[in-house]
């Protein structure tokens, strides 16, 4: 009889280890934590219920939970301190000072612990429900030092009171709270400059939040661009421009004009890009309208024009459509600043190009026919053009002089449009 309910009581163990374990397992799953985080926050929640009803003011308890079976163990936390780290009242302080409720004497040695009298630095007062002097740590374990923290087992308790469960279950919630917020910071932190797909959620004003599936981000007026309109339910391609910290949960701050949108949106659609043997040297945007960017490969045999381009145009055109019809201008990058400022400021035929490099200004002839190509319509095809190479650009028709027009365009110094400079 004795073996038998040997067994039914193994087996009972078994299962209540089953059932803890995958209860915890369950959580960590379904909140994006980890498992000792959830181990962590159950210890925190029965210190706070066992100090509620059986503790004392000023102790420091620590729980310690028995994820096998369930049962949990309590602490008393001590710190080993002496006169140089405690206040210590003296008899005739003790018997001068009036009885005080618990409550008001611990707020007033909170109150003294923090500040001092007269611009005097105080240390806190001595008290044995969480300090403990050097030759009393000692006798429960030797060798104790001024600073080590003793902890004293206390008796575990299964009852506890309405008021206490609450605060257990206040607790509990407001650390997985606190653990799921920070598992999604770090998360998106990492995702900081990729393209992420989304679905518009909902819009409020001019501003569109976006679903990204654990977390929403916000599409500012000034990231979106002019020409779209977005709809609920839509999907769309978002590029996770910043992450910050929020007691409400991880900021996310999205952008469709960003100009590394379309740089992230071609590796995803040119595997040689990808794979790096075509590099995206520079790009020049302005989000809705038009893109330049300058391409080079870094194997021979590779065409990098072509492989952005694809079979009949595919690979660009899919770019194309994510961004609304955003014109593309794909240019082969050149280590021959004059090579690569004549390429830039395609489709116009550019005859000669002069340059200053102590300015950093060049002199583009250009024939009289294909000046307004070359300038672009309010000048966009010219100032792309200087944004992409770096230089400054002075475009010039070539004719006789009393018909000759000039357009010059400085190169933007905005943040993030400014294409790498490359040395030759």
């Amino acid at each position: 009889m004795a073996r038998k309910k040997t067994v039914a009581s193994d087996e009972s163990q078994t299962g209540r280890l089953g059932e803890f374990g995958s209860a915890i397992a369950q959580i960590a799953d379904e909140k994006g934590i980890s498992k000792d985080k959830v181990i962590e926050t159950i210890e925190a929640a029965l210190a706070a219920a066992y100090k509620k009803d059986y503790g004392k003011k000023g102790q420091h308890i620590r729980a310690e939970f028995g994820e096998v079976v369930g049962d949990t163990k309590f602490f008393k936390v001590l710190e080993v301190v002496d006169e140089t780290t405690r206040e210590f009242p003296t008899p005739e302080e003790m018997e001068a000072e009036p009885v005080e409720p618990k409550e008001k004497r611990s707020r007033r040695d909170e109150a003294e612990e923090s500040a001092g009298i007269e611009g005097e630095v105080r240390i806190p007062r001595f008290n044995p429900e969480r300090d403990i002097l050097v030759a009393d740590a000692n006798k429960i374990k030797k060798g104790s030092k001024v600073g080590d923290v003793l902890e004293i087992e206390l008796e575990s308790k299964k009852d506890y009171g309405r008021i206490a469960a609450q605060t257990a279950k206040q607790v509990i919630i407001q650390k997985i709270r606190e653990a799921e917020r920070d598992a999604m910071f770090k998360e998106y932190k990492e995702k900081e400059g990729e393209v992420l797909n989304g679905v518009v959620q909902r819009i409020e004003g001019r501003n569109v939040f976006v679903d990204l599936g654990k977390s929403v981000g916000i599409l500012f007026p000034s990231e979106q661009i002019e020409s779209e309109r977005y709809n609920i339910g839509q999907r769309i391609k978002v590029f996770l421009a910043r992450v910050e910290a929020d007691p409400k949960g991880p900021g996310i701050t999205l952008s469709r004009t960003h100009p590394d949108i379309v740089r992230k949106l071609f590796e995803l659609e040119v595997p040689e890009i990808f794979a790096g043997t075509v590099e995206i040297k520079s790009l020049a945007r302005e989000a809705g309208s038009r893109t330049k960017i300058a391409v080079t490969s870094k194997e021979e045999g590779i065409d990098p024009i072509g492989s952005c381009v694809g079979q009949k145009g595919t690979r660009v055109q899919a770019v194309i459509d994510e961004l609304g019809g955003e014109k593309i201008d794909i240019i082969e990058w050149n280590e021959d600043a004059r090579r690569f400022i004549g390429s830039a400021l395609s489709p116009a035929k550019v005859l000669s190009v002069e340059l200053d490099e102590a300015q950093q200004r060049s002199t583009v002839k250009v024939p009289e026919d294909q000046l307004s190509l070359a300038i672009g319509r309010q000048g966009q095809n010219v100032r792309l053009a200087a944004k992409l190479t770096g230089w400054k650009i002075d475009v010039v028709g070539d004719k006789v002089m009393g018909s000759k027009e000039e357009v010059v365009v400085e190169s933007a110094t905005e943040e993030g449009a400014v294409p790498e400079k490359t040395e030759a």
